[in-house]
């Protein structure tokens, strides 16, 4: 009988639960469209941002503008400007927000980290579409499409998937809100496309600026598979692009992408990779918090060596000789725990994570590594300091092992 009634009391909550998940409203959903028009001859974008169905959803959309990039506003509904934001709330039935890109950017007095040539145009859609916060209904959730209006004979590199000509599907789990971000690139370009480890991985650069598109994509087929294996899984699509002066002459990341100048080594001769530093920055998604940046680039540089020799880029003769010489280099860097990693810091950083990943292994019998602390902090996502850091470590392993490490 005490098992009948089980059986029957299990059956019934089976039945509640079921019932309660198929009356569960479903999500509230409205549409935003993010459109560009590029005008090369100019150097701008004219950006529209408009909400369609569903716009009763929205309160308004508070965006977080460079006032010298972002200019002349204007649309439907109020908008509300002051230094450094722009606040639209629009109709009720919808509408748009009108507002012009300046897409030129320098970096330093002689070089860019966005430009729009005669052929091409490079830049980051998170500075097309800067920053926003959302003030809509509750559980509310955007379904978000990019569409690039550029001139006849153009192509596009970004990383979405494409809907249709021009047209691209913006999609973001982890954000109610989703707007386009990540490194984009139009022109007359070219692209090699290729799925690598379980992602849709694209490389592109515009003609005539000498970005060796086979040789980064031959660099990533047997590279990409061993950082998936150490940090997760891929995004599922991935842009590298490139370009030759007047661009930045280094390695930039972005959600899903990450930028090289075309002069730069896929190797180094400290046999470091400026791409795969960049990479794991795209992977990991990691923000530094206040002392936390020595922690983000010291991952960065001492997982583009781990990538390199675990796909037999380099020997392991090679690896302990690159991370000699970067202990060597760091010996001179008397903190860790500046606002900003230079040069030095990282070398440093990347000398004490080898050890903490070492001890680590030790202290586990080898059955975790620095590796599942990585996991933790792309898991949590949160921006890195670091006590974070050491919380990570102290997750995986039990007890903090930084430390005494870090004083050597």
């Amino acid at each position: 009988m005490r098992a009948f009634l089980l059986v029957s009391v299990s059956f019934f909550l089976l039945v509640a639960a079921t019932v309660r998940a198929q009356q569960a409203p479903a999500p509230t959903t409205y549409d935003v469209v993010f459109e560009a028009a590029l005008v090369p001859t100019k150097r701008i974008a004219r950006a529209t941002i408009r909400i369609g169905r569903g716009a009763r959803a929205v309160r308004w959309i508070q965006l977080r503008i460079d006032p010298e990039r972002h200019v002349e506003f204007s649309g439907d509904g109020t908008l509300e400007e002051e230094q450094g934001s722009v606040r639209w709330t629009p109709p009720a039935d919808g509408g748009e927000l009108h507002y012009t890109f300046r897409i030129d950017h320098l970096r330093n007095q002689a070089s860019y980290d966005a430009r729009c040539a005669e052929q091409w145009a490079l830049f980051r859609g998170g500075d097309l579409f800067p920053p926003a916060r959302v003030r809509a209904k509750k559980g509310a959730v955007s379904r978000s499409t990019l569409k690039l209006r550029v001139p006849k004979r153009w192509s596009s590199a970004v990383p979405y998937r494409r809907l249709s000509r021009g047209t691209y599907e913006v999609s973001n789990p982890t954000r109610h809100f989703d707007r386009p971000t990540g490194w984009m690139l139009t022109g007359r370009i070219g692209v090699l496309r290729e799925r690598i480890a379980g992602s849709h991985v694209a490389v592109a650069g515009p003609i005539g600026q000498g970005v060796r598109r086979h040789d980064m994509l031959a660099f990533l087929r047997w590279t990409l598979p061993e950082l998936r294996d150490a940090t997760g899984p891929l995004p599922d699509r991935l842009l590298v692009v490139g370009a030759g002066d007047p661009m930045w002459r280094g390695g930039l990341s972005g959600p899903r992408s990450a930028f090289l100048h075309a002069e730069r080594p896929l190797i180094t001769g400290d046999a470091t990779s400026p791409l795969l530093h960049e990479l794991v920055h795209t992977q990991m998604g990691a923000r530094a918090g206040e002392d936390g940046d020595w922690i983000v680039e010291g991952l960065a540089e001492l997982y583009s060596l781990e990538v390199l020799v675990r796909s037999r880029s380099i020997s392991r003769r090679r690896y302990r000789g690159a991370l000699s010489r970067l202990t060597n280099r760091g010996s001179s860097a008397p903190l860790l725990r500046k606002a900003k990693a230079d040069p030095v810091i990282t070398a440093r950083a990347v000398g004490v994570l080898h050890r903490l990943d070492e001890a680590i292994r030790e202290a586990t019998d080898h059955e975790v590594s620095l590796d599942d602390v990585v996991l933790e902090l792309i898991r949590i996502r949160e921006p890195v300091t670091t006590q974070r850091f050491r919380e990570a470590i102290r997750s995986v392993v039990g007890r903090d092992l930084l430390g005494a490490i870090a004083k050597r």
